[in-house]
């Protein structure tokens, strides 16, 4: 565990496992720099992953200001914690709001971002009404949070269609994932959803198409509304591939961690073979 300092006293905590070249994780919302499971131990056999912390989430400062949280600054935060370790670019890897935010790293840092991959994630909502409901339901959802707690949260986010296909998992990894969440604070799970939430984001469909690094967009292929949202995104961007992991839903990376891992690590090593040879494998052809 590693706090890294920025400004006003404000710290992000970053898990650093591995060997080989850096890759940053960006957990969803609810979860932490620990909630990877099995995925991120078998990626730390090939890379350096920095696994983040998210402001409002595991052990990174929980601030009262919500200016803190909005998701343009927790973009400039996560870069400004990459380079603390000595990075200066990396591959970066997003789950859901994580993902949501890997994006817009893509977007305001471009040199920052040698390849990305998304895992259920979305530019935002394009429609200004569509985004104020999200907004007001995302600030009702906070002030849940506040009211009842975290425990009571927990309860209702586990009930969620969306993670329905979460049902199938053994257990154990169910009671680890739970634990996680009740681990967050009630104040930095509802300031992130006034934040940093998806009616609170700016969109980036306009931005899309100057998103140049290479991009894998995964989606559960029983995800429909992501894996319709993954197809369009990569349709908008110059260098990205949509593709839709079977059997899986919302996390396929923790329903199918194992069939994750080789995917990514196949598109990851790309850019290292592309390196290798001058540039892009595919120039020429």
């Amino acid at each position: 565990m590693t706090r890294v300092p920025l400004d006003g006293g404000f710290f992000l905590n970053i898990e650093r496992t591995g060997k080989g070249p850096p890759l940053v994780l960006l957990h969803g919302f609810t979860g932490s720099a620990r909630s990877w499971g099995p995925l991120a131990e078998m990626l730390a056999a090939r890379f350096t992953l920095l696994a983040v912390d998210i402001v409002g989430h595991g052990a990174s400062s929980k601030p009262e200001e919500v200016d803190r949280y909005a998701i343009d600054k927790a973009a400039r935060d996560a870069v400004d914690a990459m380079l603390a370790f000595g990075f200066r670019q990396s591959a970066w890897l997003g789950y859901s709001m994580g993902g949501r935010l890997a994006l817009h790293v893509a977007a305001a840092f471009p040199e920052a971002v040698e390849r990305l991959v998304l895992i259920g994630a979305s530019p935002g909502l394009a429609d200004p009404e569509e985004r104020e409901a999200r907004r007001a339901s995302d600030e009702a959802l906070a002030d849940r949070i506040e009211r009842e707690g975290v425990p009571a949260f927990v309860d209702h986010w586990e009930s969620l269609p969306l993670f329905a296909t979460q049902a199938r998992l053994p257990a154990g990894m169910r009671l680890a994932i739970r634990r996680g969440r009740l681990a967050n604070d009630a104040r930095g799970l509802a300031n992130s959803l006034r934040g940093m939430g998806t009616g609170a984001q700016p969109p980036l469909h306009d931005q899309l198409s100057d998103i140049t690094a290479p991009s894998l967009l995964l989606a559960g292929a029983l995800d429909a509304k992501f894996a319709a949202i993954a197809g369009d995104m990569a349709a908008a961007m110059p260098d990205a591939r949509a593709h839709r992991v079977r059997d899986a839903g919302h996390a396929p990376h923790i329903e199918k961690p194992a069939y994750c891992v080789r995917t990514i690590t196949a598109f990851l090593e790309e850019g290292a073979r592309e390196h290798e040879h001058g540039g892009s494998l595919g120039a020429g052809r």
